[in-house]
């Protein structure tokens, strides 16, 4: 099918993002020729703007539009306890959940060899200095979704917190081994946070 050079090029752009595949990609390219310019106009400013406005917390490297980020900015949050993740993603999720009211640290990422993925890729550094720096922090939890690469990432950590006498918990097996934490419900976080257990 013959199609013009700027559409194939949108297609081929659109079918680059994660759960889009070609057939959606075109829906969305000939969605959005339908559409008005100012359409088009606001929704390519907003893509902009993520990279131009959005960085990352200095303190959990989750995603800020200003230093640090509105849970670590926030007097009543527990400040004893961090919870590990792997994406910004994870946080929403929990946050829906309603359950939890400590600090959050985003690894942006799980170990994967197989990807060449490794311990310098990921946010465990940051982590470490963290916890040096913050010495009232008492338990960590890792929230590491339960796949081969969530369960390796969470024991690498393990391995290097543990000698710091800070208390390490994981997170119970209310979410299936394979699925990821943005998928669960509220209810299955809540029971998987609540049912945590020393690591």
């Amino acid at each position: 099918m013959f199609l013009p050079d700027s559409v194939q090029k949108a297609i081929d752009a659109f079918s680059r993002l994660p759960g889009i595949g070609n057939k959606t990609a075109q829906r969305l390219v000939f969605y959005l020729l339908r559409q008005d310019k100012i359409t088009s106009e606001h929704i390519g400013q907003a893509i902009l703007e993520l990279k131009e406005k959005i960085n990352f917390c200095p303190d959990c490297q989750n995603i800020s539009d200003n230093g640090q980020c509105k849970i670590c900015a926030d007097s009543s949050r527990d400040k004893t306890i961090i919870c590990v993740v792997e994406e910004p993603l994870d946080i929403m999720a929990l946050e829906k959940a309603g359950y939890y009211q400590g600090l959050y640290h985003v690894l942006q990422g799980s170990l994967s060899p197989v990807d060449g993925i490794g311990p310098d890729d990921l946010n465990i550094k940051e982590l470490l200095d963290r916890l040096h720096k913050k010495s009232g922090v008492k338990e960590i939890i890792l929230a590491t979704n339960p796949t081969t690469e969530g369960e390796a990432t969470a024991l690498y950590i393990h391995r290097l917190v543990e000698p710091l006498g800070i208390t390490i918990t994981r997170i119970a097996r209310g979410i299936p081994f394979g699925g990821d934490i943005e998928y669960a419900d509220e209810m299955t976080l809540k029971k998987a946070l609540e049912g945590r257990k020393e690591y």
